[in-house]
């Protein structure tokens, strides 16, 4: 990868390899988030995806996680602007916002751990979807992000 390459270019001109390093590995793209149909809210809950490791904060079968996971949808370039539902914290939406990347983002630090360090992986918090009642998921809620933001 080029050096500081999150700093020298756009996100369109990064490489796949780079692109793909962007992700700090904090999971919360992987948490369930609930629309609310009149105002268009997003809310977060902190119930995880059936294929994030919660330990890991990774997915466990990236590859196939849109074929296995019809609701995952997959951040590209191309439409990384539209994912205003990413947490602030996310490199893909604080490059996209020109906001450069937080000083805890392992590209940073040069420390993976440093996510977990600094509270933005939900390693501590997350459960697995199977261990809560779909029904019970609005009472999940952890952050409500507006559309007017």
């Amino acid at each position: 990868m080029r050096e500081r390459f999150w700093e020298r270019y756009s996100l369109a001109e990064l490489t796949g390899e780079e692109w793909e390093a962007l992700c700090d590995g904090c999971g919360r793209c992987c948490l369930h988030k609930l629309e609310d149909e009149e105002s268009g809210d997003i809310a977060t809950l902190d119930v995880a995806c059936q294929l994030l490791d919660i330990k890991a904060c990774r997915c466990s079968d990236y590859a196939n996680r849109s074929a296995r996971v019809p609701g995952c949808v997959p951040l590209t370039r191309e439409r990384v602007a539209q994912f205003r539902w990413l947490p602030a914290s996310c490199a893909y939406r604080r490059l996209s916002e020109r906001r450069g990347l937080a000083d805890w983002h392992p590209l940073v630090s040069g420390d993976p751990g440093s996510v977990q360090r600094a509270g933005i992986g939900v390693a501590s918090f997350a459960i697995a979807e199977d261990a809560i009642d779909e029904a019970d998921w609005e009472d999940r809620i952890i952050d409500i992000l507006s559309i007017d933001e």
